[in-house]
Parts: C-alpha cells; sequence; structure tokens
C-alpha cells in the first residue's frame, strides 16, 4: 500500500494532468502546472516543452541513471497467453507517458504500467495475436464513472484497457477493442471522448486507405472519417488527372502522433506521398492532399483549410510529423501559428487560423523529368525564410576529402562515385533521372534523401526564447528511373545501387559522402523565421580525434524545458545529449547501452525528483540528480 503522503502527492499531479487536458498547457495559455507528460508530445500543442526547473545547466553534468526496465519478452507471459515465447528486438521507439503517479508504455509484446519514480511495475497487460504499436500509446481520462483508459493500436486493432488494473475496457467495442480495418502503427490522439488515428497504407491494398479516423472514446464507435484523395465533387477533386484518384494507394495519415488547436477545435493532418511516388506519368496535377497539412474539425472531421508542401511529388518528402503549434510575437501583437516540418528540407511556418504563410513562401522554377510521359510540376513551394535546414542541393566540390575525415573515407566516397556512374543534382526537387539502358547512364543523386532531413520526432518549441527546434540529417540517395518489365501496371519503375544510400561502410559506421555536418540541431525565431543557431549533433568515432563533431544520422526529436535545455536522443552514436536552447551549447552527455531512436519526455516524480527519460532500443532509461 501506497504511504499518504504519496497519495496526496499523486492526487496533486494528477490535478495538473487535468489542467493540462483541459486546456493548460497549449498555445497562449500558461503551462507552468503541468509537471507529468500526459501525451507523445507533453501536450495537445505538441510543443515538446516541459516547464520543469529542477535540472539546469549549471546541474544537468550530475545527472545519474535513476533506473532502467527492459522493453525485451516478457517470456512467461508469451507462454501463458499464446503458448510461446516470441523473443525479438523491441526496436522501441516510444515515448513513455506519465500521468499522476503512474508511467504507462509498450513493450515488445505488452502494454506496462510503471512507477515512474523507481520503474517497478505495477501492472502489465500481454498482447496476443500481435504487438502493441512500439511508438506509444495515449490516456483517456474517463467520465461520469467510467474509469480511465489506455488507448494503442495493434496493427488494425484499437485497443482500450483500464488505467487502474491493465484490464479490458469490455465496454469499448468488442471485449476491448474494435477492428480498425485499415492498421495505424503509432499513437491515438484522445481528446475529450473522440480517438483519432492515421493509417499506415499495406501495399497492394484498395484505395482510400489513407484516411485520418476517429472513433467514440467510451464505444469504440466510429465518428468520422476524412478523405486524404478527394472524392468527385469535393474540392480538390480536379488535382487528379482524369480517373488517376481512383484506388489511390498512399496520401496517407501516418504520423507517430497528432496536433490540436484546443480553442478553434483544428485537428491537423499531415499527409504522405501517393504511391508509387518515384513515377508520377499516371497521375497528373498537382495531387491533393497528397504531401499536405490539412486541418479538419476535430469533432466533425470537416475540412477546414489545407497548406501543400509539395506539388505532385516525386520523391517520397512528406511532411512526417504534424506541426508544432506556438503564438509569435509579429508586429507588436501575436500570431497563432504552426510551424511544419517535411523531409525535403524545409520548415513552413503558417498562420494556424487560415493555413497562409506568415513569412515569404515561393513557388520557383524546379528541374524537370525526362522520364518518357512524365509531367513533373513546374513550381514548388520554398520558404524564403527560414532557409532549408537540410541540404537540399550537391556539386562535384561537396564530396567529401581526406582533410575533411580520413583517407580511407575519402578514398571509399571516391570509388563511389566512380562507381555509380555520372552524378545528376540540379538543386532542390531534382527529378529521378531516366536511363534508357539500365546498365548505364546519370544516377540522380538527391538530397534530402529518402529517409529526409527532419522526420517523424516533430519540431519542438520553447515559449521562453521563442524558438522552433527542427533535428535534421543529410543522407543522399542515389537511384533513376528505368523501363519496367513488361505486364507491370506502370511503364516505368525506380531503380539504384544496393545501398542506393550516398555513404560507405567504415568499420561499424556507415559515413556519408559529403562533407560534414551530416546531421545538425537547428533553433529558428518563431518571430522573424531566421535560423539563431546550427549545432552538430552526433560524433563519428572511426573518425581520426578533431574531425569526429560530424553530426549523425537520426529520425527522432528533441524536447525542452523550463530551464532552457534541449535534450535530444536521436543519433546513431547511442549518446542522450543536453544542449543550451539559446546558444546550441553541449552540455552533457550519456552514453547508453543501445541507440536512442525516439524522443525523450520528462516528469516530476512523486518523489520531488525531475527525471529524464528516453528509449534505447531494448529499455527505457530514466535519470535523475542525485
Amino acid at each position: 500500500m501506497r504511504s499518504k503522503p504519496l497519495m496526496m502527492a499523486s492526487c496533486a499531479l494528477l490535478l495538473a494532468v487535468v489542467l493540462v487536458q483541459s486546456g493548460c498547457g497549449g498555445p497562449g495559455v500558461e503551462a507552468s502546472t503541468q509537471v507529468d507528460w500526459p501525451m507523445y508530445r507533453g501536450s495537445l500543442a505538441g510543443t515538446g516543452y516541459s516547464p520543469l526547473t529542477q535540472i539546469t545547466a549549471e546541474n544537468v553534468a550530475d545527472l545519474t541513471l535513476g533506473w532502467r526496465y527492459s522493453l525485451r519478452a516478457n517470456e512467461a507471459a508469451a507462454s501463458a497467453g499464446a503458448g510461446q515465447a516470441r523473443p525479438r528486438e523491441p526496436n522501441s521507439q516510444a515515448t513513455p507517458i506519465v500521468v499522476g503517479d503512474v508511467m504507462y508504455l509498450p513493450t515488445v509484446d505488452r502494454v506496462v504500467a510503471l512507477d515512474p519514480t523507481t520503474g517497478e511495475e505495477i501492472w502489465s497487460h500481454f498482447v496476443t495475436d500481435g504487438a502493441p504499436s512500439r511508438r506509444g500509446l495515449a490516456y483517456w481520462p474517463g467520465e461520469d464513472g467510467t474509469p480511465a483508459r489506455i488507448i494503442f493500436t495493434a496493427s488494425r486493432r484499437l485497443v482500450a484497457l483500464d488505467a487502474a488494473t491493465g484490464m479490458p475496457a469490455t465496454a469499448f467495442g468488442q471485449s476491448g477493442e474494435i477492428d480498425m480495418v485499415i492498421p495505424y502503427n503509432s499513437v491515438p490522439l484522445v481528446y475529450e471522448n473522440i480517438i483519432v488515428v492515421g493509417a499506415n497504407t499495406p501495399r497492394g491494398a484498395i484505395g482510400g486507405i489513407g484516411n485520418a479516423r476517429a472513433f467514440d472514446a467510451r464505444t469504440g464507435a466510429k465518428v468520422w472519417e476524412f478523405s486524404s484523395v478527394p472524392q468527385p465533387g469535393s474540392l480538390g477533386h480536379d488535382t487528379w488527372e482524369g480517373d488517376s484518384w481512383q484506388g489511390r494507394l498512399g496520401a496517407n495519415a501516418w504520423p507517430f502522433y497528432f496536433t490540436l488547436d484546443e480553442e478553434r477545435g483544428h485537428l491537423y493532418v499531415p499527409l504522405a506521398s501517393p504511391i508509387p511516388f518515384g513515377f508520377g506519368g499516371d497521375r497528373e496535377g498537382a495531387n491533393l492532399f497528397a504531401n499536405s497539412l490539412v486541418a479538419v474539425d476535430i469533432r466533425t472531421g470537416e475540412y477546414v483549410w489545407h497548406f501543400q508542401t509539395i506539388h505532385h511529388d516525386l520523391w517520397d518528402h512528406d511532411p512526417p510529423a504534424p506541426p508544432v503549434l506556438f503564438d509569435a510575437p509579429l508586429d507588436g501583437g501575436t500570431v497563432a501559428a504552426l510551424g511544419v516540418t517535411t523531409k525535403s528540407g524545409y520548415l513552413y511556418i503558417l498562420d494556424r487560423d487560415s493555413g497562409e504563410p506568415i513569412f515569404e513562401i515561393e513557388e520557383r522554377p524546379v528541374p524537370q523529368s525526362d522520364v518518357p510521359g512524365e509531367v513533373a510540376y513546374a513550381t514548388q513551394p520554398i520558404p524564403v525564410n527560414p532557409p532549408a535546414l537540410a541540404r537540399v542541393s550537391y556539386d562535384a566540390a561537396d564530396l567529401v576529402t581526406a582533410e575533411d575525415t580520413s583517407p580511407e573515407h575519402a578514398a571509399a566516397c571516391a570509388e563511389l562515385v566512380e562507381t555509380v556512374g555520372g552524378i545528376y543534382n540540379d538543386g532542390a526537387f531534382t527529378p529521378w533521372a531516366y536511363r534508357a539502358n539500365p546498365a548505364s547512364g546519370r544516377t540522380t543523386l538527391l538530397f534530402p534523401g529518402l529517409v529526409g532531413g527532419p522526420n517523424w520526432g516533430g519540431a519542438a518549441f520553447d515559449p521562453n526564447s521563442g524558438y522552433i527546434l527542427v533535428f535534421s540529417q543529410d543522407i543522399g540517395a542515389l537511384g533513376w528511373m528505368e523501363d519496367a518489365p513488361e505486364g507491370s501496371l506502370l511503364p516505368y519503375q525506380r531503380r539504384g545501387p544496393r545501398p542506393s544510400t550516398f555513404d560507405v561502410r567504415i568499420g561499424d559506421s556507415r559515413l556519408p559522402c559529403q562533407k560534414p555536418p551530416w546531421a545538425r540541431l537547428s533553433a529558428v525565431d518563431a518571430s522573424t523565421g531566421d535560423v539563431v543557431w546550427q549545432q552538430p549533433v552526433g560524433i563519428t568515432a572511426e573518425l581520426p580525434a578533431g574531425r569526429q563533431n560530424t553530426g549523425r544520422p537520426g529520425r527522432a526529436g528533441a524536447i525542452v524545458t523550463g530551464s532552457g535545455l534541449v535534450f535530444v536522443a536521436a543519433t546513431d552514436d547511442n549518446r542522450l545529449r543536453a544542449l543550451d536552447v539559446t546558444t546550441g551549447q553541449e552540455l552533457w552527455v550519456s552514453v547508453m547501452d543501445r541507440r536512442g531512436n525516439a524522443n525523450p519526455m520528462t516528469y516530476l516524480g512523486a518523489d520531488g525528483n525531475q527525471y529524464l527519460v528516453a528509449a534505447a532500443t531494448d529499455a527505457v532509461v530514466a535519470y535523475r540528480l542525485p
């Protein structure tokens, strides 16, 4: 049994969470009461911000490991629940949530509730016939005598558990779950009595599957569905030539999470590229709402506005994360704004009411395709400010040299360039070159590559400095278009060398072949769009001393605290870092056992200590001050 002081602290923490979920912590609202981390990015606004100040620039170097919890398979539970153990790598991308005095998170085979001050298990729910999403879960506070629930996905299944016991919430759907039909592998958004999920498009399925959908948190009944490919008679339908909209795969809402402007009732849905993305000759036009950010009414799913970040995408450079919401001081007043990142390396800062740009965005002419029958879009929307936050071009002078890194690395990259033939890059949005003879011809070198500059981690926002924080990487992609085999559905297909990335293996790591830095954290002033600082994040230990600060690849994002600290664990060098939000200076580094390919989080424990938590592949690790 818990002690009375601990129970009182738990009640105080739960009250703070209720305040946050009812609006506190959102854009323009005082967030100082938030001591928990009740949802994937901390708040509905997706800021990745915590007002906690116990860990500071002065004491962050004193952080020590508080506890560790394994995310590997629970073999005893697996044997009891499914007849056999299913040992496999968790490869976790999860950000836990903390509500009151309980932490909730998915493991490789179960959902668990933990004591957030010790890591001790409170309850464990083994997931049969599949696995819970490795990215996270959501909390519904309950209502009118209905207890709070934990909501998560397991492929096509949307599951509700009693938050106090981990038992199925049997009033939800059929015995605590519903069949979403189309899988969603990420974190549902929960607001009032609405659960919003996206869609992970399985290849070979029929069209219409990319749609965001909403379900009733009490019963599981479907509430609404938004058509990501506009149907006949709808706005945007004419952006698909002929019947190319019909049965169209892609344009799916796959982000790890969603964001919501509670005051306006706007849910922000980032939508992906059409499938296939490499060849667009079968779908001339802008192809709405692919590669768009769409605002819809959270209660009805009705369209409000959209902004398309790429017209007629050929690069799979969708907006991989929903926007971060913030209030920007502009022209002596305040503008309700948002910032949405794209894999193309750009950050678009828009008005939350209208979707109109706050800083100038130009429709610039871009290189055109030489693939027979393919008409690339003539222009693309490119921000004047802020500039690209990732590499968007390449020429021969950008090839790495021995003085940049090492003779071994430079020689291997020179050999790669010779092997792939003529490299083609004409700046941002360079299309895939056509090879009439697949064995020879130009090879497009695309920057950012297919994994993008910024990826699913999303941007963070610090309300104290007014800075938007974006992690991005530069991993080029090599490829071309060639004739497809006879009998294929499309006349051309995208191909490339193996591996198709513009990097080489040196020792235990793959090293990009352009000059470093290869990844960075950027701070953008939300009131001007100016880049305030950029800092390489990640080291390449295989390189000589003095040349290791190259930046390393990563897809996760950062968080920021009220004490002016930025924490990031995205890079493949297995490190969790703290940086100063005003300068980008690195203040603390912890080497973890495995890679932290996930967004970190922080909260105030019932013991009065601020904790910093990150998932590191197969375990969750929690740090605190001594």
